[in-house]
């Protein structure tokens, strides 16, 4: 149901799955293994990875912080979308890379919940893509020291919230690993 013209493919999204974002993150292990299976599927089906990755003060490039988990491995021919904003569409070439793919649907893993996947989640929403978050596939950290709810209630809620989000001509969703399709999305 895209918006945008001529983008019939699906691209699953990899955010930020990097060893200083997740470390001590709920569910940490459970969620690198949603991936994965994910990302063997995608792979499967001809399905584009497409990998994103945050630069800041605390991940600075090629420090081992910075660097994706060891469990997850990108293959050459994936892309690699770096990244300094929440948004993974802000000041990036992800636009041009599903543009080049034909994507118009979007599946979204990766950390953190409440930073990088909900502003990448609305960052899409807006530019007129379909945006399915994958509900056991992203996690975040525990922020309650500084008066944020516990990651487990800010992962519940965006997957609450997002599993009815919708736009004219585009619309959200929230599904658990073992319900995503990487088929085009219907016209209807």
């Amino acid at each position: 149901m895209t918006t945008l013209p001529n983008r019939p493919h699906t691209a699953l999204l990899v955010i930020d799955v990097q060893n200083g974002v997740v470390a001590g993150s709920p569910n940490r292990d459970s969620v690198i293994a949603n991936i994965n299976t994910l990302i063997d599927r995608a792979r499967a089906e001809g399905v584009p990875v497409v990998w994103v990755q945050h630069s800041s003060d605390e991940l600075k490039p090629d420090s081992e912080s910075w660097q994706y988990v060891p469990e997850l491995v990108r293959r050459d021919a994936e892309p690699l979308v770096h990244k300094t904003y929440y948004d993974s569409f802000e000041d990036t070439g992800l636009e041009a890379v599903l543009a080049e793919r034909g994507v118009g649907q979007l599946i979204v893993t990766g950390a953190q919940t409440d930073a990088c996947i909900r502003s990448t989640l609305h960052g899409a929403l807006v530019r007129g893509y379909d945006v399915t978050l994958v509900g056991d596939a992203h996690t975040t950290e525990d922020l309650t020291a500084f008066g944020a709810p516990a990651p487990e209630q800010v992962i519940a809620h965006t997957n609450l919230y997002w599993k009815w989000q919708s736009a004219p001509g585009r619309r959200g969703g929230t599904v658990g690993t073992a319900e995503v399709s990487f088929a085009a999305a219907d016209a209807g």
